[in-house]
């Protein structure tokens, strides 16, 4: 079944495909889940369709491939077929770390040779790559060929934080500035920057601003915590790049909304952010 917008209230752009026994061994994920004081997730990946469908959201939904992970919970395959399952809700995207090399652009032709990906989702900073490397972009060659979009993770990183050495993650990857060499050099594949840009938010919102092509997903931060800048730009010139997302589970979009419904976004933008400029995006309706 087709997603119907009439059905829906709200598109959340930023869903992480979740196994419950993945925290069970991983550190990070349990700092994360101290981090954020996220809520149990749903058991199983059907139970997260139907935790959306119960508030009239579609999700996107994806895992993260990490080279040197010693074992993937989620697959990108697990989400595609949650996908065809579930139609109505679940927007497939899929995670490729670039730094594979030639492994990644085999392994991205495959998922796309099937016609059901919507988009990539990136994290520079867990993958540790510099978005702008020229060896990332025969990658990048195949996903704006097939005309997708990429969700690139930038900003401040929630996972790490506290850890010794920040979990060995490198803040420095998450400029999202690095993203307008890629925006230039690569004009028709739209690039979503992920989460407020902390410490970087005057360089987002130019990038976003300049680049016809960029967006900025609002995922990873209450509302009312978002900096003045932010709101003032998507209120303004930026209310049709701007999209609903919340990082589920570790932040759920049930307190996002809450929280979103006491920042000052004008009545008449509140539904671009929430639907309409995601609708757009992905070409639904």
């Amino acid at each position: 079944m087709p997603i119907s917008l009439a059905n829906l209230d709200a598109i959340d752009v930023h869903v992480h495909a979740w196994s419950p026994a993945a925290a069970d061994d991983d550190p990070m994920l349990q700092q994360a889940a101290r981090y954020f004081g996220n809520d149990e997730p749903p058991a199983t990946l059907d139970g997260l369709a139907a935790y959306y469908r119960e508030r009239r959201m579609a999700a996107v939904v994806f895992s993260l491939d990490v080279k040197d992970a010693p074992s993937v919970h989620v697959s990108n395959d697990d989400v595609l077929a949650l996908a065809e399952r579930q139609s109505d809700i679940v927007i497939p995207f899929v995670s490729v770390d670039p730094t594979r090399g030639a492994a990644a652009v085999t392994e991205a032709q495959r998922l796309i040779a099937t016609g059901k990906v919507r988009g990539f989702k990136l994290h520079p900073q867990i993958q540790a790559f510099y978005a702008n490397d020229p060896a990332i972009y025969p990658f990048y060659e195949v996903v704006a060929a097939a005309r997708l979009p990429i969700l690139v993770h930038t900003g401040h990183s929630g996972m790490g934080t506290g850890m010794r050495a920040g979990g060995g993650i490198r803040l420095k990857y998450g400029n999202p500035m690095l993203l307008d060499d890629v925006a230039v050099d690569f004009p028709d594949m739209p690039i979503v920057l992920a989460h407020p840009s902390f410490p970087w938010q005057d360089e987002a919102l130019s990038m976003c601003l300049h680049k016809p092509q960029v967006y900025i997903d609002l995922s990873g931060w209450s509302p009312k915590y978002f900096p003045a800048n932010l709101v003032q730009y998507a209120n303004t010139q930026l209310k049709h790049k701007v999209l609903f997302g919340s990082d589920y589970p570790v932040l759920t979009p049930d307190r996002w909304l809450r929280d979103f419904a006491t920042i000052g976004i004008k009545d008449e933008v509140r539904p671009l952010i929430l639907k309409d400029n995601a609708a757009r995006l992905f070409g639904l309706g």
